[in-house]
């Protein structure tokens, strides 16, 4: 067979071949490639122009976003800083030298979330950067609520990919109309918490005992996946006044310790789903070799499971992330004076008597989207990985 049948040489390619061909195994013609990134241009631009707008509409004045739009600085407009000054200058203790002094506030609002409201704690300074403590509140309550969340719904998760559970359904229907029971003596008859928590529990057990032959109809992992699952579909509206009102009669309202609970306790479907699925792709002859060896499951979830699982753990904790330092309808409600968040920040510039403050707005939200992206820059590398490991199927 003559060589002139396979045109392997690049001086017997065609031009057409040239372009539509791919030039070896594994890489793309130059017709794909300029598609490809054609395609990826467009969509980038789509994604990260509404950031590029932010950011310039931070550096306008309202006469430059009402007369808009402009779009590139120095030519369609003339920059400035008056929306950051409003926020820095104009506000006596957002000075550099008054921040400063109010650095260790990140270390004071670690602490009190931990003690309050067990122990009070005066606040280090009568008055603060509004901008600064609303950022550390954000910090704090999203790195703990993140945190928690995660360590819980991950065990949480494993449990359910290795562990087949079937509990009772009437255990349950107990456990449910004890802790309405609690809530009735907190709300009605002002019993404190911890009592009535420790009696409902300490019964629980006791009717654990005495009832568990007469009840037959139990349930299984879907069905607890499936519940886990439908506390996320349930609008966060529906159960805000409730949710008010518990925290308001055990004394817990305007706290950081409130808002990290309910933000761990609200994503943390979130997190069961999306690690229960990296779990059930792990192959369990791992964990059975290490059980052989005398490992326990502890162990063998810290040293085996969570660093096979890194990728996908690092995406569902950006995720979780951004969730907790986003999250605005828990924060306006149970969030007073002492723990308001960036979102409340941001959403204060909507209640202005000039109306909406765009650039002082956007101001806010480019302070707010900083760690985020600085998170997303970091953990690229895994979230990339995390993503792949969840489409795989096997």
């Amino acid at each position: 067979m003559s060589n002139s049948s396979y045109k392997f040489q690049k001086s017997q390619r065609t031009l057409m071949q040239r372009l539509f061909e791919a030039p070896a195994i594994g890489k793309m013609s130059p017709m794909a490639k300029i598609f490809a990134y054609t395609l990826l241009g467009v969509w980038s631009f789509f994604v990260l122009f509404p950031i590029y707008w932010v950011v310039i509409t931070s550096f306008k004045d309202m006469t430059a976003v009402n007369q808009g739009p402009f779009y590139i600085p120095f030519v369609d407009f003339q920059p400035t800083l008056d929306a950051w000054r409003v926020q820095f200058s104009e506000d006596p203790y957002c000075t550099v030298s008054a921040i400063g002094r109010q650095l260790w506030l990140l270390v004071y609002n670690s602490a009190v979330f931990v003690v309050s409201p067990v122990i009070e704690l005066n606040p280090m300074e009568p008055q603060i950067c509004k901008i600064y403590l609303a950022f550390t509140n954000s910090f704090v309550i999203s790195i703990f609520a993140t945190g928690l969340c995660v360590l819980v719904g991950s065990m949480a998760a494993f449990a359910l990919a290795r562990i087949q559970y079937a509990p009772r359904f009437g255990n349950i229907m107990i456990f449910v109309l004890l802790l309405v029971v609690v809530i009735f003596t907190v709300t009605y008859y002002g019993v404190p918490w911890w009592v009535s928590s420790s009696v409902a529990l300490a019964l629980f057990f006791f009717l654990l005992r005495a009832l568990r032959g007469y009840f037959k109809m139990s349930l299984r992992n879907g069905d607890i996946l499936f519940w886990i699952i439908s506390q996320r579909i349930l609008p966060p509206i529906v159960v805000v006044i409730p949710l008010y009102v518990m925290f308001q009669a055990v004394g817990m309202l305007d706290t950081h310790l409130a808002i990290i609970l309910l933000y761990a306790v609200a994503n943390m479907p979130i997190v069961v789903w999306l690690m229960y699925d990296f779990f059930r792709n792990l192959p369990i002859e791992l964990e059975e070799s290490a059980q052989l060896d005398g490992a326990t499951r502890l162990r063998i979830f810290r040293e085996i499971v969570l660093p096979l699982t890194r990728p996908g753990l690092a995406a569902t904790t950006l995720l979780t992330l951004v969730l907790c330092w986003n999250e605005y309808l828990f924060a306006v409600f149970l969030a007073t004076v002492k723990v308001q968040t960036m979102p409340i920040m941001v959403s204060a510039k909507n209640t202005g008597e000039k109306g909406i403050l765009w650039w002082e707005m956007c101001a806010i939200i480019v302070v707010m989207i900083i760690p985020v992206i600085i998170m997303a820059i970091l953990l690229t590398r895994f979230i990339s990985k995390g993503v792949l490991m969840g489409a795989m199927k096997g």
